[in-house]
């Protein structure tokens, strides 16, 4: 299985030790999680069930969640083999019925229960977590069984199963955060597929995709990148043109919320302060927002960071999905759908221009490839970007900070072009000048080594000792 191996090990690990074990898979939707366990436990699930969708719910006219997601779950078990009975009134008889069912077809050997989507069975004022917790303490806990919990709505499980308070507090046996593909993961799912694409075009596809398994799968063989580009999103009845809404109606209980959090934050690379959000959204400061913000977080939609040379009441929310980030700057502002729009503009300046920004989100989700070819990943460091103003007309912007723990700061600058940067002389002055202002922010025991992160390297000419370090493209792919 592509990209997942450690994971595989990891469950089977799990398997194998033949003692009770809750294990939570979760991360983004569309990372791949059902995949993973069905492939893994092919032919060993006793039983299965993945929660029905809020999106089809609230849909429907005559909404009755709870009982949609009990008759749901039902019909799982009469799929599995349980006699018909009735359907339960509550999560309490559900998860006793699984118990009777589970006894029936015990033959000794180890039983595998695979819950998927588990967030979605909690609706408003359903007791499923009750419900839940009785057939984990009362029953599971105590037999040879592995009960494998997913779900894409993150802060909902860490917030109600990992870190739970109640009766489930440390009941969580073992977790795994499923991460998107890294470029090399990306680049191994193309291979594996016959779809030929070069790692100058992988990169692209990343700026858009976000390594995000389903999306990549739906790539056709024999069509360059701005095919599947214009057949994934501009196309009449584009595949993805509606992924957006789907994607915040199924994870967040505050959709709406968490898309204009996003849009905003789109609009500037740096990101925005809580107070600034604030502000432009017209959002009152309090729980609300911060349940917002944290769902954001932990779906990996956002990170949060301090600006170097800020303190903690600067702190930064920025915006790193690529899918996102895509989607918003180039298909939600399209009034009308346009056949073609991405090959007819590939070398557009507005393109072009995004593309310098999207590469370095690219490498801000590549952070331990950077500090693997920098020969630094036993050194503890944070990253962050820096802006600072007012100093002179030019400003000073630098595109990331890796300021470490051996007194050594790199100072990265983060360009994608189609063939070798190029440093003249005005491009030496400026990093020159970069280089003196951060200096007077630094301790005076450390020193900053000029980094260079491009595509193909840097040509030869009496500026390229401008940087210390070089890093590539096929670096990001190591």
């Amino acid at each position: 299985m592509i990209g997942r191996e450690k994971e595989v090990a990891e469950l089977l690990e799990l398997y194998e030790n033949n003692k009770a074990e809750l294990v939570a898979v979760y991360g983004r939707r569309r990372v791949g999680k059902t995949f993973l366990v069905d492939e893994t436990f092919r032919n060993k699930i006793s039983f299965r069930h993945a929660g029905l969708s809020p999106i089809e719910s609230n849909e429907s006219n005559n909404s009755q969640p709870l009982k949609k997601q009990l008759e749901a779950f039902y019909y799982s078990l009469i799929t599995h083999g349980m006699k018909k009975d009735h359907c339960p009134k509550d999560w309490l008889e559900a998860f006793f019925m699984l118990e009777m069912y589970l006894q029936s077809i015990d033959n000794g050997t180890r039983q595998v229960v695979f819950l998927d989507e588990l967030p979605w069975m909690d609706t408003p004022r359903s007791g499923f977590i009750t419900g839940f917790e009785a057939f984990w303490n009362g029953w599971a806990c105590h037999r040879n069984i592995m009960v494998i919990i997913s779900g894409s709505a993150n802060s909902w499980m860490e917030n109600e199963l990992i870190n739970n308070h109640g009766g489930l507090y440390g009941r969580v046996t073992y977790e795994i955060k499923l991460s998107p593909f890294t470029l090399k993961e990306s680049e191994l799912l193309f291979k594996e597929r016959g779809i030929n694409l070069s790692r100058y075009d992988i990169v692209q596809s990343y700026m858009i995709f976000g390594g995000i398994p389903f999306y990549l799968n739906y790539f056709r063989r024999g069509n360059s990148l701005a095919q599947n580009v214009d057949e994934l999103f501009f196309a009449k009845g584009a595949k993805l043109s509606q992924e957006f809404d789907r994607l915040f109606s199924s994870i967040f209980t505050n959709p709406n919320m968490a898309k204009t959090i996003v849009k905003i934050l789109s609009n500037r690379s740096k990101g925005y302060t809580r107070k600034e959000i604030i502000s432009e959204s017209g959002y009152s400061d309090g729980g609300t927002l911060s349940k917002s913000l944290n769902a954001l977080l932990a779906s990996d939609f956002v990170i949060k960071y301090v600006p170097f040379g800020y303190g903690k009441r600067e702190e930064h929310y920025k915006l790193v999905d690529p899918f996102c980030a895509f989607f918003l700057k180039f298909v939600e502002k399209k009034d009308s759908i346009m056949n073609g729009f991405w090959q007819q503009n590939i070398d557009a300046q507005p393109i072009v221009t995004w593309r310098g920004y999207a590469f370095e989100n690219v490498c801000f989700n590549h952070i331990s490839e950077i500090k693997r070819t920098l020969g630094i990943s036993g050194i503890s460091s944070t990253e962050s970007a820096w802006t600072k103003t007012g100093d002179d007309e030019r400003g000073t912007q630098i595109d990331l900070l890796i300021i470490r723990k051996d007194n050594v700061v790199n100072m990265c600058e983060m360009k994608f072009y189609s063939d070798k940067f190029t440093v003249d002389k005005e491009y030496d002055k400026i990093l020159r000048h970069r280089q003196t202002v951060l200096y007077e922010k630094i301790p005076k025991k450390s020193t900053i080594h000029n980094t260079l992160i491009t595509t193909y390297g840097i040509k030869d000419n009496e500026y390229k000792w401008s940087f210390e370090k070089v890093i590539t493209l096929d670096d990001l792919f190591a």
